[in-house]
């Protein structure tokens, strides 16, 4: 099916201590997986879309897991076996309100993705081409081929989605701004967050506005708890966050990319995408793990029109 959603990136396996407190102490542990952009893939599926990852992944178990999951998603991937191990994140919540991410991904299999891994026939037949800002700073290739892809796209009048993603424990502010930078201003639709704007373009003034002076027609600020503001195609809008229970914030951002895309994908305007990213990004955090909590469309109607927490 074309005119669906096509990415690429890393996917790694997900370690998670459960409890509060030191990982020293942490006695048991939940294994997942976890990547910005196959959480959109899957996020985008879970919704009614046709979505593609790309991606390598090593000859181990983990590898063997990320493959049987996106499938099962009905996510179609395009899985690259590679001779190196497949990335692992290790996630802790020291206190209840600070959760610790660890990154054990240098030289992985996700690392080492190539342009010839992206095949020309499911970015030209795809709606939209989706990247972040995290497989950049991977390595050398890894930057080469987004870039790639995204050229591949611009030849093929494919629509170029972006999430800035800036990932400090990946880069430093003054390796990934440029880079950041240049990605945008190839890009259609942008999503950022306040801090990733002033990374990219330095401080001061109305980041929505100063993302969409770079070129892109849809600049989508992520604000947590405050909800979102946007420009698309010139209009300005705003949507408070939905009041939910917190339970893991991790992935709510790739849910809230996700509900923006897929409803996109459908054609719907831009109120409606932004409603539904916001209610995505909110039922996401609702649940542990990195796209666990990704909500199918039911999921979304029930969290909009609950009126308490029991379903009968």
């Amino acid at each position: 099916m074309s005119g669906g959603l096509v990415t690429l990136g890393e996917t790694m396996g997900l370690v998670a201590a459960d409890g509060i407190g030191s990982l020293e102490f942490a006695r048991g542990f939940a294994f997942g997986i976890g990547g910005a952009e196959s959480n959109v893939a899957i996020g985008v599926a879970r919704l009614g879309g046709s979505a593609t990852w790309i991606g390598r992944v090593g000859r181990d178990a983990t590898g063997d897991l990320i493959e049987r999951r996106l499938r099962g998603e009905g996510v179609r991937a395009t899985v690259i076996r590679d001779s190196s191990f497949t990335g692992l994140m290790v996630k802790h919540r020291r206190t209840a309100g600070l959760l610790h991410v660890d990154y054990h991904r240098a030289g992985s299999a996700g690392s080492r993705l190539v342009p010839a891994d992206v095949p020309a026939a499911a970015v030209r037949s795809a709606g939209i081409l989706h990247v972040t800002g995290i497989t950049p700073a991977l390595s050398g290739t890894a930057r080469e081929t987004v870039f790639h892809a995204v050229e591949a796209a611009h030849a093929a009048g494919v629509t170029v989605s972006v999430d800035v993603n800036y990932r400090s424990k990946l880069w430093s502010s003054y390796d990934a701004a440029p880079v950041l930078r240049d990605l945008v201003t190839r890009a259609q639709v942008v999503f950022a967050g306040p801090d990733e704007a002033e990374l990219v373009l330095g401080p001061g003034g109305n980041p929505a506005e100063r993302l969409a002076g770079l070129g892109p027609s849809e600049v989508v600020i992520k604000d947590g708890a405050r909800g979102c503001t946007a420009l698309i195609e010139g209009e300005r809008h705003a949507v408070k966050a939905l009041e939910v229970t917190v339970v893991d914030p991790v992935g709510a951002g790739d849910a809230f990319v996700a509900g923006y895309l897929a409803d996109r994908l459908a054609g719907a305007g831009p109120a409606a995408r932004l409603g539904t990213a916001i209610a995505a990004g909110a039922f996401a955090v609702t649940f542990p793990g990195d796209c666990e909590g990704l909500p199918t469309r039911p999921d979304l109607e029930s969290l909009l029109s609950a009126t308490d927490n029991v379903s009968r």
